[in-house]
Order: structure tokens, then sequence, then C-alpha cells
């Protein structure tokens, strides 16, 4: 199988792990409602652990290493700027998408970063392929829940647009494995942009989201999808 290939197929495993999710979060019922809470919550937690250990193992230090301060600050505040307003205008509607926005921005710049490594460390691609997947999972069934909970989108038509969204990963994988594989300044560049995005998701939407009274599983939900994120980031450093 030839690199581009692998890296499509790699990007489209890790971009099915939001459908899955989605799935997962449909068919979920759990009878006793103060439980079914708590599973929710630390599952958003979760994912927002593993988002979080995206921004500060793998987007901010591998753009930060391609990008003078000058340039990579500006655009980490950018990001979250962008996705402040992106936020205000999804309120203003009525509608949410704020786990989405930020699953979103978590698996397209690693698309990206996947297809580039395709080119010389196939290995590392692997694995990084792996943790995506892992993290997409309870990313979807996060985003699946804060969507379908709103009642105005049937949930077949939310899993049909995961699974088009999943779609984009190969795309990103293919600009990558093309094109920015021999650029990691703008690959550098749209890593810092999307981190500066999910920081102000988290700490705006995702992590009060999971918040609950008198229970401690989110937090430590939210310490498992870090520390997932880690054990990832150490093993393929």
């Amino acid at each position: 199988m030839d690199a581009l290939t692998s890296a499509l197929l790699l990007a489209l495993f890790a971009g099915l792990a939001m459908p899955l999710g989605g799935v997962l979060a449909r068919i979920e019922h759990i009878r006793n409602a103060r439980v079914e809470a708590r599973v929710v919550k630390s599952v958003t937690a979760f994912g927002g652990g593993a988002l979080l250990s995206a921004v500060a193992l793998v987007l901010v230090p591998k753009g930060a290493e391609a990008l003078p301060v000058v340039l990579a600050v500006p655009l980490l505040v950018g990001g979250g700027l962008t996705f402040y307003l992106v936020d205000k205008l999804l309120a203003q509607a009525g509608g949410s998408g704020a786990l989405l926005l930020a699953m979103l921005l978590d698996f397209l710049p690693e698309a990206m970063a996947l297809g580039a490594l395709l080119v010389t460390e196939a290995a590392t691609a692997k694995l990084l392929a792996a943790m995506m997947f892992l993290q997409n999972l309870p990313e979807g069934f996060g985003a699946f829940r804060d969507i379908w909970a709103h009642g105005k989108v049937p949930g077949w038509v939310v899993l049909a647009i995961f699974v088009g969204l999943a779609g984009l990963g190969p795309l990103c994988a293919a600009l990558g494995f093309h094109f920015l594989s021999s650029d990691p300044e703008t690959l550098g560049a749209i890593m810092i942009f999307a981190a500066g995005g999910i920081l102000y998701l988290i700490f705006q939407d995702i992590a009060p989201e999971a918040y609950e009274k008198g229970t401690w599983s989110p937090a430590l939900g939210a310490v498992a999808g870090f520390a997932l994120g880690l054990a990832g980031d150490m093993v393929i450093g």
C-alpha cells in the first residue's frame, strides 16, 4: 500500500470514531436519570480532557516549533476570538454545536499532520491515527448529545452529518501529504489557530456543561481524558 492510500485510510479510520460515538450516545439508555446525567457529564469531561491534551501536547508544541512568537501568539488569540464570534452567533440562533466545533478543530489539523507525517514517519502516523480515534469517540458521543438534546435535528440526520464530517479527514490528510509536509510553517499556523479556538470552547462551553454539583466523576473524567492524550504523546514521542 502506498503512503497516500495509507494516509487516507488512517484519517478515515480516525474520523469514523465520531459517528461511532454518536451511535453509542443514540442507543445509550440509563433509566436512572441521575446516573445518566453523571455518565453523560463524565464522558463530556473526558472529551474535554482529551481536547486539552491535544492543545497542550500536539497543537501548540508543534505549531510553536515552526513559528516565531510574533506570529504564534496572535494566531492563538485570533483563534480564540474567531470562535468566540462563531459561538456567539450559534447562541443567538438558538442552536448548539460547541462540542462539534471543538471536535473538528482537533480532528482536522491532526488529520493534516497525519498526512504530512506519512511522508517521513509512517510508524508515528499510525500511532497518531489510533490516538485520534480514541479521542474522537467520546467527543463524538458528547457532540451528538449536545445537538440531539435540543430536539431540532433528528438523530439519524446528526449521524449522517458526522459520517460526512469523517470524510473530511482523508481530504485533510491528502492536503497534508501533498502540500504541508514541505511547509511546516503553514501547518503550524493552522495548529496554533485551532488551539486558540479549542481553548475558548473548552472553558466557555465544555467545562461548564460537564460540571455537576456534588459529584467528582466529571472532573476525574477530564483527568482521564488528558491522561489518554499524555500516554499517546509519550508513546509517539
